[in-house]
């Protein structure tokens, strides 16, 4: 006889929402606090119901992947675009997961400056985004955002493009987007609420 694999099933915890005048009842609401070990119980046993449920599924999914994967052009690159004396570029490499960042100066036949190869900073991590990107207009700095959680709360740092070290000095939880002020020393950017990621 076949033993039948039955679901984890969440517990109900009625929470009364009351938002401009509309009142609902949310039964999984619990499951919103990431620090309360049963939702952690919980999401590890849907990960490992998944798992029993499409074990089958294993080498159909790679062939999958791997069909996908084979129309993807790996070698490719955005078109350059002009912008304050630099044409700006964003290129992939054969093997490599994540974006190369690079600038040529006046011209495309110019040497290219690598801003941000962003596989080597996503090296150890389990994973990586980088987010908004923005040139001081003397062309001298970048401010960059970047996430290694994968929720879009963002930490925000300068890169010196003369020496290429990226400054100490971090900004965190924000959004994704910072801008400079024209007198290179002042950034724009926007916090964000870290429930809902509302800036």
């Amino acid at each position: 006889m076949i033993k039948k694999i039955l679901p984890p099933i969440a517990k109900i915890i009625p929470k009364t929402l009351d938002k401009f005048g509309d009142v609902r009842i949310d039964n999984y609401f619990w499951l919103n606090n990431r620090e309360n070990p049963e939702v952690i119980d919980y999401l590890n046993k849907e990960n490992a119901y998944y798992k029993k449920m499409t074990a089958h599924t294993k080498a159909f999914q790679k062939e999958l992947f791997e069909e996908m994967k084979s129309r993807i052009k790996e070698d490719d690159e955005s078109v350059p675009y002009l912008y304050n004396g630099y044409y700006y570029i964003t290129r992939f490499e054969t093997g490599k997961n994540y974006p190369i960042y690079s600038r040529k100066k006046e011209s495309l036949s110019a040497k290219e400056e690598i801003l941000f190869d962003c596989n080597t900073l996503a090296r150890g991590k389990s994973y990586f985004q980088l987010g908004g990107l923005s040139i001081s207009p003397d062309n001298k700095l970048a401010v960059f955002s970047f996430d290694i959680v994968g929720r879009r709360i963002y930490d925000i740092q300068v890169k010196d493009l003369q020496t290429g070290k990226i400054l100490s000095d971090r900004i965190e939880k924000v959004s994704g987007n910072a801008v400079w002020a024209n007198d290179n020393k002042t950034i724009f950017y926007s916090s964000q609420d870290e429930v809902t990621l509302r800036s």
